[in-house]
């Protein structure tokens, strides 16, 4: 858990809500002054909310500011003062899940880097093995190289190999088994 720092003094002083005419009183809603009794009584322990959802002071001390600022802007609707401190409180949660999904995004979004090329002689390599391969699957019998097509290259289980060609499941597994055991020999004489 980090651990917050005692704000600055030229930070501690400034209220983001605070206005000359502070008598400024609302028929409905919260007031002006009441915001800001709350700010300087609960600034810290809105502060040590935030830094247990998120990891960095800058962070902390940039959500509780802009729940100040928004519970401000929205006071009219905050009609019973006793309330202010939870309005808050959740703004304070909100922002900070807020935060904490837009660096999740941005690590996601961030660009990946290029897998390393494959030299010309692996390259080559890939591709005469490759060549090889196909030259053993065309010395398979038709439903061996049928079954380890759609086995293999295909993907498929071999419930749905056997629905495919309409043969029992029994019959997939033995043309596997019999192909796969044919492709070791002619790969091994290949090399």
């Amino acid at each position: 858990m980090p651990v917050i720092a005692p704000m600055p003094a030229t930070r501690r002083a400034r209220v983001p809500f605070a206005r000359e005419d502070a008598d400024e009183t609302m028929t409905s809603g919260t007031t002006v002054d009441h915001l800001t009794e709350t700010y300087r009584a609960h600034y810290r322990s809105l502060l040590g909310l935030a830094a247990l959802l998120l990891d960095d002071t800058a962070s902390c001390e940039d959500v509780v500011q802009e729940a100040f600022i928004r519970v401000h802007s929205a006071r009219k609707r905050v009609r019973d003062p006793e309330k202010t401190l939870a309005y808050l409180r959740q703004t304070v949660v909100n922002l900070s899940r807020s935060a904490l999904r837009r660096r999740i995004l941005g690590l996601k979004l961030l660009s990946k880097p290029m897998p390393d090329m494959a030299s010309a002689e692996e390259g080559a390599y890939d591709q005469l093995e490759r060549d090889a391969l196909i030259k053993a699957m065309r010395g398979l019998q038709r439903r061996q190289r049928e079954v380890l097509v759609l086995r293999y290259f295909a993907d498929m289980t071999e419930a749905q190999v056997a629905e495919t060609l309409g043969i029992s499941l029994g019959s997939v597994k033995a043309y596997g088994s019999r192909g796969i055991a044919a492709l070791r020999i002619a790969m091994g004489a290949a090399s």
